[in-house]
């Protein structure tokens, strides 16, 4: 068999660049935290990964070049029309995504909402730049290629690959500042990449992709969020500013079970009747806000974020507002993503 039907028998996967500490370098080898990140371009970071090319026929394509601190709604969507638009093609299988580790899983969610197809889009960061030593990054590619490649990842909405980890979008968190095992999910990956091949254990159980009612497609813009975060002696200054700012909802990081002091229930009840939404959420990292717990959410036109993160809970409030301005039917989507 000769190199070209090789060739001709791959998956077709695309790797769109946006920077990170993937695309990262430092001035040496120790420099593990302390590096210039999205300076690498994306054919760069593929070079210095040949084995990838026995995977797949991969070709790269820089769509930014930023620390994902840096990513915005507009970048968000910019980069989800991109991804729509290549799976929408016969010659492309999958999609990976280099990206930033900072704001991964917001990226991860608001895609694995947005893009109405089965492909495998992969999204893949590192949390040492190519740079140091016992860099992650190209194994973190090479793993997040053979996903993208591998057949029985379609379907399972956006993934996520680091570490040797698969991990839905919808669940994953960055959890510790440098640690390699950083992104972890409440309920546990998907499966892992052992020894060259892509193991699934469990299916995500909330809409996704093809069976959500949000279509990237259908986005122009996206409504405003805010996100107040509470503390003790917290007062109303932040709330107030997100109002002032034109949001159109408010995600309250509250302490424990997405609970609101005495004396910043005003403050919320102020924004509410202003007709911005206002969603609790936790500042813990995990667990359930339970509707009517701390609060008094029907009563108040509130509405919780049940498992989610407030960035994560941002985004999907976002999208949200694009379909209902009522807060029963966005609790309602809360429930069902």
């Amino acid at each position: 068999m000769t190199c070209g039907a090789v060739a001709q028998n791959l998956a077709n996967v695309v790797i769109l660049g946006t920077g990170g500490t993937i695309a990262g370098a430092g001035a040496a080898a120790t420099n593990t935290s302390a590096y210039r990140s999205a300076v690498v371009p994306v054919d760069a970071i593929i070079d210095a990964v040949p084995d990838i090319k026995k995977l797949a026929n991969v070709r790269g394509e820089q769509v930014f070049q930023i620390g994902s601190e840096s990513f915005n709604d507009e970048r968000l969507l910019t980069l989800g029309r991109r991804v729509a638009d290549l799976v929408k093609r016969d010659d492309v299988d999958g999609v990976v995504i280099t990206h930033g580790t900072d704001t991964i899983e917001e990226t991860a969610y608001f895609l694995n909402l947005v893009i109405r197809s089965t492909k495998p889009v992969v999204i893949v960061g590192s949390m040492r730049p190519g740079t140091a030593l016992s860099a992650d990054g190209s194994l973190n590619l090479y793993s997040a290629v053979l996903v993208a490649a591998t057949r029985e990842a379609g379907g399972k909405g956006v993934l996520v690959v680091l570490n040797d980890e698969i991990h839905s979008g919808r669940d994953v968190s960055k959890t510790n500042t440098f640690k390699l095992e950083t992104f972890k999910s409440p309920y546990g990956p998907l499966g892992y990449v052992v020894e060259g091949q892509a193991q699934f254990y469990r299916l995500p159980a909330r809409a996704h992709t093809v069976n959500s009612e949000f279509d990237i497609a259908r986005l122009t813009t996206l409504p405003k969020v805010g996100i107040a975060y509470a503390y003790g002696n917290v007062d109303r200054a932040a709330v107030d500013a997100i109002v002032a700012g034109g949001a159109k909802a408010l995600v309250y990081a509250g302490t424990g079970n997405g609970s609101v002091s005495e004396f910043m229930v005003p403050a919320l009840q102020d924004a509410r009747g202003k007709g911005l939404q206002v969603l609790r959420a936790s500042r813990t990292g995990s667990g359930v806000v339970v509707r009517n717990g701390e609060q008094p959410d029907d009563k108040y036109g509130w509405i919780v974020a049940g498992d989610q993160n407030p960035q994560k809970a941002r985004i999907l409030m976002a999208l949200a507002l694009t379909r209902s301005n009522d807060p029963a039917a966005i609790q309602q989507i809360f429930w069902k993503y």
